[in-house]
């Protein structure tokens, strides 16, 4: 077995989870906006900006939620 303790290692695991989340969230959202062409407007907003930032908000007010129940926790040092 591990010779980690279990509070050292409850804390590398959720920092790896918010470190990777928020590098997936970024990356979904580079490709949405960016690649797909819908973070800007040509000369007025089309369907795609309004779904593109819809998503944006959605997803991260999903992420921050997540971040603070994740770290909000107490880690058991017994």
């Amino acid at each position: 077995m591990s010779e980690m303790e279990d509070d050292a290692r409850e804390l590398l695991r959720r920092t790896l989870m918010t470190v990777s989340v928020g590098a997936l969230w970024m990356l979904v959202n580079s490709t949405l906006g960016l690649m797909f062409g819908w973070f800007f407007f040509e000369s007025r907003p089309t369907p795609g900006n309004y779904l593109f930032y819809t998503w944006f908000i959605g997803s991260l007010a999903a992420m921050v939620w997540y971040f603070i129940k994740t770290w909000s926790k107490k880690i058991n040092s017994d």
